[in-house]
């Protein structure tokens, strides 16, 4: 019988945002790929170590990781089970035999004690209803001095790119969604290291890191994909046409002009945090 400490989490991404993420996991690899060398790289994977990747989604990073531990072995955890299923799919696919992959709320799931060299996360780990206890049961899953690297985001800028062009839906933007609550939890770099202390975890440093945000191919893919989100969906949801047309409008145009041979690109910023495990 699974475990489950974040029940709204669960059923959020068990309905049709997690679906959404599933059904269109390309684009959203390709949404965040521009920070998986960062990630990788912190965690400093060697090729016989054991990876544990928190909150995987469709599984990218832990393919990524189970790439380097060659002679290892990678394990994703994600409370969503579409998300998992194709994380499982897209693994056989490419042939990857060994990642595996487990539905779970990693806040209180049963992990291993000290068997992971590693634990990673893009952005897995903002949503638990109790950061400390999630960090805890996941540092005895790590062997003492492993490494721990994870990103989030950071607060929006006012001069950023992706806050100017989508400043029309973000003044239409009343609330989160109930998947998005939870996302900003960890952009205080301060309180990110206080909670990972107060978890056992030691010498945790977070750094600033920049990297392109590719929303599409081409502008009509981006748009469409950037209105197809579940918090702008669940914002946007029962407002005129004519409004929602014309924020598509505006954001068409602003887009416009960060059109490369890649896609349409967008400069963005996150914390890459790393900490050491000195769990006994």
């Amino acid at each position: 019988m699974q475990l489950i400490a974040n029940t709204q989490q669960a059923e959020a991404w068990n309905g049709h945002e997690g679906k959404h993420w599933a059904d269109n996991a390309d684009a959203f690899d390709r949404l965040n790929s521009g920070f998986n060398d960062d990630l990788l790289r912190a965690a400093a994977i060697g090729t016989h170590d054991r990876v544990l990747d928190i909150g995987c989604g469709t599984g990218q990073i832990t393919r990524l990781a189970a790439k380097l531990a060659t002679s290892g072995e990678t394990t994703g955890i994600d409370i969503a089970a579409p998300m998992v299923e194709r994380a499982r799919a897209a693994t056989a696919e490419e042939g990857i035999t060994n990642a595996h992959f487990q539905q779970g709320d990693a806040q209180v799931h049963t992990f291993p004690r000290r068997h992971y060299d590693a634990v990673v996360s893009r952005g897995g780990v903002m949503f638990f209803a109790d950061p400390v206890t999630a960090f805890s049961n996941i540092g005895s899953a790590l062997r003492p001095g492993g490494r721990l690297a994870f990103i989030v985001p950071q607060q929006p800028s006012p001069d950023g790119e992706s806050t100017q062009v989508f400043a029309p839906v973000n003044t239409l933007m009343k609330q989160p969604s109930p998947a998005q609550r939870g996302m900003m939890s960890l952009s205080d770099p301060a309180r990110a290291q206080t909670i990972l202390a107060a978890a056992g975890f030691s010498e945790a440093h977070a750094t600033s890191i920049e990297g392109p945000i590719v929303w599409g191919r081409n502008i009509d893919e981006a748009v469409d994909f950037y209105f197809s989100l579940g918090p702008v969906r669940f914002n946007l949801e029962g407002l005129p046409d004519t409004v929602v047309q014309q924020a598509r409008n505006q954001v068409r145009a602003s887009l416009l002009p960060y059109t490369y041979p890649e896609g349409i690109r967008l400069r963005g910023a996150v914390w890459l945090v790393t900490a050491t495990s000195t769990a006994s």
